[in-house]
């Protein structure tokens, strides 16, 4: 693998520009934002650190050709140009995934085919055996991009998605994604700076990813594997030294709350919590909305609730009216950020936002609103000097066609690849215990402890 090459990091859409922040605070060279991707230059302990640190990626590519092709006779003779012995050895196994945008590929799935019948040829040819194909557990993970005529063909480093930390002990329905949360936490520019409080929490995905951010803790301190652990030339010493490194963590000084109306939720988001170490920095209470008080300290609040889609409601719109009524009379003097669906719900708020934010939520075209509450009229608040919008907000606000060029986009999605990364209101999840066998890399309780990343074989 060469010293400085080509590395993408997928995410969500509208999650690009704080996924590229990240980029370049990580200290990745060239970053170019682009659609639900962010393209940027490093070596290998880059594309290591991109998959172990980064908050809003879900999928790290190392590509490995570029070309165009126009037809699937042109992807398949395009791939056999690749020497695959530098990639997979005899009786390694592999499989494809293929995202595709173009009039001439309409069917993902027959693009995967056409690329595995190349690779699988060309062993035939050369050797006279094949590579076995393994959807589970490949030992190497390709990724074939096609929008019209220009087609990426990379290595997949990361292998199960980004998203998936390995906290998770059960979950609720619909729980929200964790990039989508973490990057959605970054957007508002919390560190960690003040009190964080979720009073809708679930599952407490917001909450986890909140004290990872404010402790400057990797995410990927609880899974288990990357895909770059079985290539050929990967380097377990300089992966253990990004594993074991935790200088850059920090003590995090205020505090962190979640309330949720449901006993069950409740248990379920303080089981997570637990697995993660960081009870000392979350609490979590039964509380409904309604009864929400005003918090002691300076606080930022980050929720999302339920939209009528998936989770139903007795009375949605009351609810929202009821979360107006809450924040105008019991969080004056902080900010709120709401992420929702519907804009007759964000009406019953009966508050004006200070900026709005086009977000994908899975397939549903949400919006992420922050709302300054303050005393009195705006006109006193700004002559006090009050800030309502920040110069980066007044940017985006004056971005034109922000949710018409996303809406354009979203109908261009295949349902089947939207739904394999993107749906963020759909995963299942088994209950299971993250640190119950060495196959987990546990991290250390205590900031600043060496941590113990165990070998993936058994004793």
């Amino acid at each position: 693998m060469e010293k400085n090459f080509e590395i993408i990091a997928k995410t969500f859409m509208g999650l690009e520009p704080v996924l590229a922040k990240e980029l370049r605070e990580l200290g990745a060279e060239d970053v170019q934002e682009g659609r639900r991707m962010v393209s940027f230059r490093g070596d290998k302990e880059m594309m290591y650190r991109a998959n172990f640190q980064l908050h809003t990626a879900i999928r790290i590519l190392k590509p490995i050709r570029h070309f165009k092709a126009c037809s699937a006779d042109d992807v398949y003779n395009e791939i056999l140009k690749v020497d695959w012995s530098q990639y997979l050895d005899e009786g390694k196994t592999f499989t494809v995934d293929a995202v595709v945008f173009s009039e001439e590929f309409r069917h993902s799935k027959f693009v995967s085919y056409k690329v595995k019948d190349a690779i699988v040829d060309q062993f035939r040819e050369k050797t006279g055996k094949r590579p076995n194909i393994s959807v589970a557990n490949p030992d190497i993970r390709l990724n074939i991009h096609i929008a019209e005529d220009r087609c990426t063909l990379s290595l997949d480093s990361s292998g199960e998605s980004l998203h998936r930390r390995g906290y998770r002990q059960e979950s609720v329905e619909a729980p929200l994604n964790e990039v989508l949360a973490a990057g959605m936490i970054l957007m508002t520019g919390w560190k960690g700076d003040t009190d964080f409080i979720d009073p809708m929490c679930g599952s407490g995905t917001l909450l986890i990813e909140a004290a990872l951010i404010a402790h400057n803790m990797a995410p990927g301190l609880f899974r288990k594997a990357y895909a770059f652990e079985k290539w050929p030339d990967f380097d377990a010493d300089l992966f253990d030294r990004i594993y074991n490194d935790d200088s850059q963590e920090r003590e995090f000084k205020h505090h962190i709350y979640g309330y949720d109306i449901d006993m069950k939720a409740v248990n379920t988001a303080r089981l997570n919590v637990k697995a993660t170490g960081l009870t000392s920095s979350i609490t979590i209470e039964q509380q409904d909305f309604k009864d929400f008080k005003r918090p002691s300290e300076k606080s930022i609040m980050v929720t999302n609730p339920p939209y009528g889609e998936r989770i139903s409601t007795p009375d949605l719109l009351g609810t929202y009216r009821m979360i107006g009524e809450r924040l105008k009379h019991e969080f004056t003097g902080n900010d709120a950020w709401i992420l929702s669906y519907r804009e007759e719900c964000f009406d019953q708020i009966g508050l004006k936002p200070s900026i709005k934010i086009p977000l994908f939520n899975g397939s549903l075209e949400c919006e992420f609103r922050k709302y300054q509450l303050f005393d009195g009229k705006m006109k006193v608040f700004r002559s006090e000097g009050g800030t309502v919008k920040t110069d980066e907000e007044k940017r985006q606000m004056a971005e034109k066609h922000r949710f018409k060029k996303n809406r354009e986009f979203k109908q261009r999605l295949e349902e089947q690849e939207q739904n394999e990364d993107g749906d963020i209101r759909s995963f299942t999840f088994h209950k299971h215990d993250v640190f119950a066998d060495k196959k987990t890399r546990k991290p250390g309780k205590n900031f600043g402890g060496k941590r113990k990343r165990f070998d993936d074989e058994e004793d």
